[in-house]
This record gives C-alpha cells, structure tokens and sequence, in this order.
C-alpha cells in the first residue's frame, strides 16, 4: 500500500509529548478477563529501549483529582468509585453496584469487575490524559501522547466495556476551553459509544468512528452494538455524530482509503482546531478480541496521515487484546508521531521473549477471517457520510463565552503550582531500558 511505510513529514519537525505514569501498567483485572493494563509495561519499554524518549518531552503526571472526574462523571458514581475496593465490595449494595455496572469479583464474571487499586488506576489514566490536553492548551507540545487513555466506553454515571472512567471526554472538555472545535477520530474495533453519546448534542465537537457494526437484534452481536451510519447526532449536534460501519476482515488498502478520503472530508468542511485520535489496536489482524485484518504498518499509516493535518493532535491508546501487538502498534506510532524511522529488530528489554519467535517490530498478522467489506459497499458508506457533511455549517461560529465548568476557583489555585510544575520538561533517566 502506498505510503503506508513512509513516515517522514515535509513539516517543520512538531512538539511531541509523552504522559505515562510508571506504575500504571501494574493493575490485575482478573486472571481470565482480557483487559491487561501490563501491556503498557511492555509498551513504555519498547519505547524507552528504541531511545524515543529523547525526541519527546516526557512527563509523569500526577493522578487525577475527584474533582476533575467531576468534569464529566457525576458525583455519585465518583464517590462509588473511591468506596469500590475487592473487600469493600460484599458490602455496597447490590443495586448500587448495578447501577454503576461494576461488579463485585475479580475478574472472572463480567466486564467490569473490582480489582484491587480500582481507583488509582483510573486516576493515573485519566490525569495522564489532562496533563496531555494541558500541554496542548499551554502550546508546550503539538502532539501529545497517553497510551494508558482512550477508554472510550464509560459513560457519565457507569462503567462500561472494560473502562470505568472516561478520560477522553474529561480531556476533550478541557481542550474546547481554548479550541472553538474539536474533532475525534477513533480507530477502535469497537464504536466510541461513551464519546458519541457525551457529544451527541453538541456541534463544537464531531465524533467519526470506524469500527465493526453488529447490533442486538442480529443473531451475532458485537459490542456495542451501537455506531450505525444514520446515529448522526440530534439538536444542535445533528449531522456533528459519524460513523463508518464496517464488517469482518477489512484489510489495509481498504481500510486506509476509506479513512484518508473520510478524514480528508471531514477537515476540509469541519476545519477543526484540535484533533483527538484514539488508537485502539484491537482492530489489528490476530487480536485476541478483533475481527479486522490490519497490519501494524496499516495502522500507524492512519496515525500518520492525522498528523500530517499539523493541527494540535492528542493521541491516546484504547483496546487491544494481544498484549505483543499491542506494545508493537503503539511503539511504531509513537516513532510515527516523532518523525523516526525505527528498525524491525526488536531492541532487548526485561519483555524481550514476550515478542519471540520472530521478535520484530512488525510481524506478518495472518488474516482470521474473510473480508466481507465490498468495494460497493465501502463506497457507498463513504458518498453517505460526505453527503452528511453538506448539512453541517462549515467551521461553525462558536461562542467562546461557552466553556465547560471545569472545577472550582480554590480547587484550581491548589492544583495550579502542581501543574506547573508538571509541564517543566523532566526527562527520565533511562538505565538500561528502564525508568531510574
């Protein structure tokens, strides 16, 4: 595929950040479920031992604050979350527990379930995600980067699909202080249900997913079961919500065109401020939960092509279920993000023989199943979704006298010298690979 490979930018070199807390990737949701935070251990590495970190400005940021989750989570579901503990949890109440969709084991039955340090790990993920849309506001960087983020699932009083708090809507909130339009653009196997819905009245931000689209009412559902081609948007948001339904094993040529034409389109008429991509790698061929047949290089080429718009981009992580993939999808589009070049051959880390047996940056993912996209087909959802686009006012007017109601004045003075602080530029040390 054309350019799918070639990363260099003709563009004056951007600002790149990179926001990863040390011990985020330390959680345990359950021996059998198939979220594993530990892929981000194994992605920091790839990144430190490729020496990307020295093309970034690197930050650990604090957690979060109750009072930032606040900015989109309700209170009562903020304080559910602080109480949930594995041992705490026999003795909340069953329908409270219901009603915020988390439940009381630890891993082995449901979606959401309780682990130990539940909270720390959101608090971790989602402050990395506002250090990045800090550093965006700041002007400090014109790429920022959050692996652990992008969980895109959660919605404003429940946890949903593996994600308990909802860091993109708190960052993208935080980023139309000073950006009168934001567009996202997710890239999960799975539809961006928590950010469509949080957005869906409103036209200063546009919401494009691509993923595969099975509802309830076929006989094969696919999670969740939301994201069709005329869920668009109401009100004021009404033709500002787009989705691109696609079936199994779409393939990269495919996949890459109807994103670049999309994408291409949806700038052009929308002509966003900033742009959020999450980078689900769960639409990789041979993912544990997927049903595409991208290629890590397929993929990285859409990272690529955002990036080459040159408007402020915040780029975060998401699904993703074959851990080794996953880390090699995310290394390889951070060095896309950084303008590098990186070899195939694996350099060593603590991981190395999680990678074998070909220990390559880009292994040959074997399609599973058949792609059933036609050309008819994927066509005809790309006419549809320009021909939506024709009903939206280009670049709309915003009133900038909108913004959301972040946290109060007190509460920012206290946190104000801890931001600060945290967007000095403070490089890590590395010590053989490893964070000192």
């Amino acid at each position: 595929m054309e350019g799918i490979q070639d990363y260099a930018d003709e563009q004056p070199r951007k600002r790149v950040s990179y926001h990863h807390r040390p011990n985020v990737g330390n959680y345990h949701f359950g021996q059998i479920h198939p979220m594993k935070p530990h892929r981000l251990a194994l992605t920091n590495h790839l990144v430190l031992s490729y020496g990307l970190h020295e093309k970034m400005d690197v930050y650990s940021p604090r957690k979060a604050t109750p009072e930032e989750l606040q900015i989109f989570h309700t209170p009562e579901y903020v304080d559910f979350l602080q109480r949930i503990t594995p041992e705490a949890a026999p003795t909340i109440d069953q329908e409270e527990r219901r009603v915020h969709n988390i439940a009381s084991d630890n891993g082995n039955n449901g979606d959401c379930p309780t682990f130990a340090g539940i909270w720390d790990f959101c608090t971790s993920y989602a402050g990395s995600s506002l250090s990045a849309a800090k550093t965006l506001l700041s002007g400090a960087s014109d790429i920022a980067i959050n692996w652990s983020g992008g969980l895109h699932h959660a919605q404003k009083n429940e946890a949903s699909g593996f994600c308990y708090v909802n860091d993109i809507n708190m960052a993208i909130l935080y980023l139309l202080r000073l950006f009168p339009r934001v567009l996202y653009i997710d890239i999960d196997i799975h539809h961006g249900d928590g950010v469509q819905n949080a957005f869906y009245h409103t036209d200063r931000v546009m919401t494009l997913s691509f993923h595969k689209y099975c509802p309830a009412s076929r006989d094969e559902y696919f999670f969740p079961g939301t994201g069709a081609l005329g869920e668009t948007g109401v009100g004021k948001g009404r033709h500002y919500s787009l989705n691109f339904p696609l079936q199994d094993g779409i393939t990269d040529v495919a996949y890459h065109e109807i994103f670049k034409q999309t994408v291409d389109a949806v700038c052009q008429s929308y002509r966003p401020s900033a742009i959020v991509l999450q980078c689900g790698a769960d639409s990789l061929g041979c993912d544990r939960l997927g049903r595409f047949s991208l290629s890590i290089q397929g993929h990285a080429a859409c990272v690529a092509h955002v990036k080459k718009k040159g408007i402020p981009m915040m780029v975060l992580g998401g699904g993703g279920y074959t851990l080794r993939n996953v880390a090699r999808c995310w290394t390889a589009e951070t060095a896309v993000l950084c303008d590098t070049t990186l070899p195939s051959t694996l350099p060593e880390t603590p991981y190395h023989p999680f990678f074998g047996p070909d220990y390559s940056l880009y292994p040959t993912l074997r399609p599973r199943f058949d792609d059933l996209n036609s050309k008819k087909y994927l066509h005809d959802v790309t006419a549809a979704i320009k021909e939506e686009l024709r009903y939206i006012d280009h670049a709309p007017n915003v009133v900038l006298d909108w913004t959301p109601d972040l946290i109060g004045d007190e509460e920012t003075d206290r946190l104000k010298d801890e931001d600060e602080d945290m967007l000095k530029d403070e490089r890590p040390k590395v010590r053989g690979g490893i964070l000192s």
